[in-house]
C-alpha cells in the first residue's frame, strides 16, 4: 500500500490532511528553520482533531548536529510528546565530521522505543551521503532484528530527497538506492521538493512512500494552511502510480 505523509504545523493542517485522505502526518514547528520540535500542547490539540498517525519532529536547531544539553531536552520532549498523542517520531543527527551520529541517534531511539521513527533528511546533508546510506540502513536492520532500543529502536522509514538540493537533483540516487532491493525501497520515503512529476518514476522504481509540505498548500507557501483538496489530488496521484 502506498503512503502519503503530510507536514502539519497547526490543528487546521492536521484536520485538512485527514479530510484529504493522507495516511500520516509529520508534526513540526518553525519551517523557517526547516522543522523543529513542536510544543506538546500543539500536538495534543492536533490529536483531538485527527486519528491519523502522528510522527513528531525531535530536532532542536537548524542544523543536524546536536549537543549533550540538547539531547537531554529532546529526551524530555519525547516523553511529553508521547503523552500528548505522538505515536511516532522523526529524528537523526550528524557528528562534527558530517557522518551519521549513531551515538546521539541511539540515545534518542532508546527513549522513543518501541514507537516507530523516521530518520530524516540529515542523510542528504551528510558529508558523504553514499557512505551514510548503509549506516542508516543498518539502523533499520537493527530494528527489524528486534534490537531492544539501542540504535535501532523502531526505525522504519528514511525521509530523503537523494540530494540536499531536493528530489529534482536526487532522483537518480533515489532510484539507485531503491534498486538495491525491496528492503531498501521499502525504507525510502521520498520528500524534500517532491513534485507530481516525480511520483510515477519513483513508484516504478519501487518507492511507495511520499512526503509533501508546500505541495499541498495554496501558492506553495508555508504561510497558507494545508488544503484538503490538494491532499486529495496527491492521494489519487500516489494511488494511481502504485497501481491501486
Amino acid at each position: 500500500m502506498p503512503l502519503l505523509e503530510v507536514i502539519a504545523l497547526t490543528v487546521a493542517d492536521a484536520r485538512a490532511a485527514q479530510e484529504g485522505g493522507a495516511d500520516r502526518i509529520e508534526v513540526v514547528a518553525d519551517m523557517a528553520a526547516d522543522g523543529l520540535t513542536p510544543d506538546p500542547e500543539a500536538v495534543a490539540r492536533m490529536r483531538q482533531v485527527t486519528s491519523l498517525p502522528m510522527r513528531v519532529m525531535l530536532r532542536a536547531n537548524t542544523g543536524f548536529r546536536t549537543t549533550a544539553p540538547e539531547l537531554d531536552r529532546l529526551r524530555r520532549a519525547a516523553e511529553a510528546l508521547r503523552e500528548a498523542g505522538a505515536d511516532g517520531f522523526v529524528l537523526g543527527f550528524l557528528d562534527a565530521f558530517g557522518n551519521v551520529d549513531t551515538a546521539a541517534t541511539g540515545k534518542i531511539a532508546t527513549v522513543v522505543a518501541p514507537l516507530p521513527w523516521t530518520f530524516h533528511r540529515a542523510l542528504d546533508h551528510a558529508a558523504d551521503p553514499a557512505a551514510a546510506w548503509p549506516v542508516v540502513r543498518e539502523l533499520a536492520e537493527d530494528a527489524a532484528g528486534g534490537a531492544d532500543g539501542g540504535l535501532g529502536g523502531g526505525m522504519d522509514t528514511v525521509l530523503t530527497a537523494g540530494s540536499p538540493r531536493g528530489v529534482d537533483a536526487g532522483m537518480e540516487t533515489l532510484v539507485r538506492r531503491a534498486a538495491e532491493g525491496p528492503a531498501s525501497a521499502g525504507l525510502i520515503m521520498a520528500g524534500g521538493g517532491l513534485r507530481r512529476k516525480h511520483v510515477a518514476v519513483l513508484a516504478a522504481a519501487g518507492i511507495g512512500a511520499f512526503h509533501v509540505g508546500t505541495a499541498v498548500r495554496p501558492d506553495g507557501s508555508w504561510e497558507r494552511p494545508v488544503d484538503a483538496a490538494l491532499v486529495r489530488e496527491w492521494r489519487t496521484l500516489v494511488a494511481a502510480a502504485a497501481g491501486d
